[in-house]
Formats: C-alpha cells, sequence, structure tokens
C-alpha cells in the first residue's frame, strides 16, 4: 500500500536537513514534514533508518533516502525547473566532496571543539578558511559557484557555510570575503531560505503533519 505523498523527517537547523528541503522546494515535490527533536528522536524514525540522523525520507513505495545528497537528487530527478543539475556535474561533485568532506571536517571542530579531543577552534577555523578563500575567489568571476545560475552545489554548501559563519559572525564579516558573504547573505535574505527556515513542533505519532513546502 501507497502512502498519500513522501514523508521528511526533518530538523530545521541541521544544515544537511536544510538543504534537503531546499531541493525539495525547489522541486516542488510535497511532503509530509514531521519536525525531529535531536534529543528525542521518535521512535517511527528510527524504525527505518537506524542510524538515526536527518534527513530521512519515506517514499510513496515505503523505500528509504537516508542521504541529504540522496533527497536532493530524487526531488530533482522528478522536477529541474530552475535547473540545478545543468551546471558541470564534476564540478558540482568537486565542490560538493570539498564541502561535505574537509570543510565539514574543520567545521565540526571549530563550532564544536570540545567534543574532539585535541582540537584546537582557531586552528580548524583557519583550515576551513582556506576553503571559503577559494569559494570566495571562486565567486569573484561568477555570481554563483558554477557560473551565472545558481546550481546544486550553491544549495548544498551553502547550509554549511551558514552554519561556520554563525559560529562568531563578528569574525566572519571581518575577514576579506566580499564575494562570498555577497553570495551567503543574498541567500539569507532570499524568500526561499525563509520559507524552508519556518519553525514547525515537534512531531509526534498522530500529530498532524504540515505539507511542505507550503503553496
Amino acid at each position: 500500500m501507497t502512502q498519500e505523498r513522501p514523508v521528511l523527517y526533518s530538523f530545521r537547523r541541521c544544515p544537511y536537513a536544510m538543504r534537503a528541503r531546499l531541493a525539495l522546494a525547489a522541486s516542488g515535490q510535497s511532503v509530509s514534514l514531521r519536525e525531529v527533536v535531536l534529543r528525542d528522536k521518535p521512535s517511527e524514525m528510527i524504525d527505518v533508518s537506524p542510524k538515526a540522523t536527518v534527513p530521512v525520507l519515506v517514499l510513496r513505495d515505503s523505500s528509504v533516502l537516508e542521504e541529504s545528497l540522496d533527497v536532493m537528487n530524487w526531488a530533482l530527478a522528478e522536477a529541474d525547473p530552475e535547473g540545478w543539475l545543468d551546471a558541470d556535474r564534476a564540478l558540482i561533485d568537486e565542490l560538493v566532496g570539498q564541502n561535505d568532506g574537509p570543510f565539514k571536517h574543520h567545521l565540526d571542530r571549530y563550532k564544536y571543539a570540545n567534543r574532539y579531543d585535541g582540537a584546537v577552534a582557531e586552528e580548524h577555523r583557519a583550515d576551513a578558511s582556506k576553503i571559503l578563500l577559494e569559494l570566495d575567489a571562486r565567486l569573484s568571476e561568477s555570481e554563483w559557484l558554477c557560473g551565472s545560475r545558481a546550481s546544486f552545489a550553491d544549495y548544498a554548501i551553502l547550509p554549511f557555510v551558514r552554519q561556520f559563519a554563525n559560529t562568531d559572525r563578528d569574525w566572519f564579516d571581518a575577514q576579506d570575503w566580499p564575494h562570498l558573504r555577497t553570495w551567503l547573505d543574498g541567500f539569507l535574505a532570499s524568500e526561499r531560505f525563509k520559507a524552508v527556515m519556518k519553525k514547525y513542533p515537534q512531531w509526534r505519532a498522530g500529530d498532524a503533519e504540515p505539507i511542505f513546502p507550503e503553496a
């Protein structure tokens, strides 16, 4: 038996869940949203995805997507009206791989240094900043990472740059990366960002499930 629409387990501030919601919003694929509190994860999510991290997308046929990039690719395969996948796929993969690998490694140890033995926040901030300087140089040549139009790479990476910036916004704004800051600030001011960051109450079994994205 198939369900009426896919079910998305999400957490508003998680950058992985954020980029999944961004792709769903861009594609227009509607889902039933279940907002998760990470310290009180619902057993329904853990039952379908024992790794217990968001996002989790349960499709109509009950198959499960457990990785944010898989959710993005599924949504955009269904519909890609803004052409997020039109950019050079090799370049997209290179940029997203750099973000999800070395940048995320340093971001975690900058933001949550106390969780990692021997981590020095300032050292990891410096290493992450080298990657951001590369993005700033790329953005000095075009409005978006892969050219004149926004692509999969931009929306897969922006939530993580936002998290880095918010760790110490005064320090971030004092750095010499004007193109990166313009790119990030444009995203933060956009209607799409506001729409995907709407607050929802914690979902519990039996609760109403808002449809995302809203009409």
